[in-house]
């Protein structure tokens, strides 16, 4: 009998089953993907001004930096550092778009160009660095809110107790790992928005990292929540597997609801300024 679980494919059983990690890989590779594609489209966007400003660029320039690109990219290859291969690799990439475009294109496109730089990873020890300070302290900060609001959580470092449950906040806290692909997203909204306006545009450059941490601190405390009303295995089964789309997600709605607000406050006192002006 021709039934419809006949008429699937080998293996379609196996991929459904482990449709978890494959979320947790379209999580990880997502920011990166969203990167990239911002990061042409600023190419895209300033056609016409490649077009008016384009001139063929240096050998003299072209050269030594694409030597310099290649040697970075045999060294990566050769002791297995990713960032370098990726970094080497753009590098290249660009010093051949200069040998087509000249140094003036690349001049007014030079956001563009370090920005695509944010494609290369960081290296796992050297975000581990970054982020061990802060697990401590984020663990900490969400230990002293639940616990005040009558939630039984307590702490060991890095550990947090909530019932009969620990929640190891060193696994619960790598939603920070996607600080690097934030801060690019927030880069490119900041300057896609308020290019003109250099002062506001560092001043919310500045926002960026504490309100990592932040929304970090609000996917803590709903893997707790998760874990003391439901079980352990709610908490770090579907949401755990989005650890860091939801960070990265949660904080880049609060910088344009931050950016949104002030921009609103500006409005607001530039109209009061307007009317108290005399005629």
């Amino acid at each position: 009998m021709d039934t419809v679980a006949a008429r699937r494919p080998p293996g379609f059983d196996t991929v459904v089953a482990r449709w978890p990690l494959a979320i947790g890989l379209a999580a990880l590779i997502i920011p990166t993907l969203i990167i990239l594609a911002t990061g042409l489209w600023l190419f895209f966007s300033q056609k016409d001004v490649i077009r008016e400003h384009r001139r063929p660029g240096s050998l003299l320039v072209a050269i030594p930096v694409g030597l310099f690109g290649a040697l970075c990219y045999i060294a990566g290859q050769a002791f297995g550092f990713l960032v370098i291969q990726v970094g080497a690799t753009i590098l290249i990439c660009e010093t051949i778009f200069y040998l087509f475009v000249g140094g003036e294109v690349c001049r007014r496109l030079w956001f563009a160009l370090l920005y695509l730089y944010f494609v290369a990873p960081l290296p796992t020890w050297f975000q581990d660095r970054l982020t061990g300070s802060l697990k401590e302290w984020v663990s900490a900060s969400v230990t002293h809110i639940l616990s005040g609001a009558g939630i039984p959580v307590v702490r060991e470092g890095v550990v947090m107790y909530v019932a009969q449950y620990q929640l190891l906040v060193e696994d619960a806290c790598s939603g920070l790992n996607s600080l690097t692909s934030l801060f690019a997203i927030g880069l490119f909204y900041i300057y896609l928005l308020h290019q003109a306006s250099v002062r506001y545009a560092l001043f919310l450059s500045a926002l960026i990292f504490p309100i990592a941490i932040f929304a970090n601190m609000i996917r803590v405390s709903i893997l707790v929540l998760l874990t003391y009303f439901w079980s352990d295995q709610v908490a770090q089964g579907f949401l755990h597997q989005f650890a860091g789309m939801v960070t990265f997600i949660t904080a880049l709605l609060t910088i344009m609801l931050i950016d949104s607000a002030l921009q609103s406050v500006m409005a607001r006192r530039q109209a009061g300024g307007a009317i108290a002006r005399p005629a």
